[in-house]
């Protein structure tokens, strides 16, 4: 089970449970992946509904290698997510909202 009070949201690939989690060293690798854009702007375009399926693949790449995962992005190009696109953006958005509220503000 996944522990919301450290940040953590499961996700299911290939049919094997992964739990994800946006640690500071995953936040930082996905900070230098978006270049010049900030933090700040992905939350902003999660938060407006537009966010595409290169932040949803980055934060999911994030949210797995902050907990523990070792693959790169490319891995994850040929996996069965369980719920599809739609379960991979709203597990994104919940690692961000995991990684800046606590589990009861959230």
């Amino acid at each position: 089970m996944a522990n919301p009070w450290r940040g953590e949201v499961a996700i299911v690939l290939d049919g094997q449970r992964h739990v994800m989690r946006l640690t500071l060293g995953a936040l930082a690798e996905l900070e230098a992946g978006l270049g010049d854009e900030t933090l700040v702007e992905l939350v902003q375009r999660f938060e407006a509904g537009r966010s595409s399926t290169r932040d949803v693949l980055a934060l999911i790449v994030a949210g797995l290698r902050g907990g523990g995962w070792q693959g790169r992005a490319e891995d994850l190009m040929q996996v069965e997510i369980e719920g599809g696109p739609l379960a991979a953006a709203r597990a994104a958005a919940e690692l961000l909202v995991r990684a800046f509220a606590l589990p009861d503000q959230a």
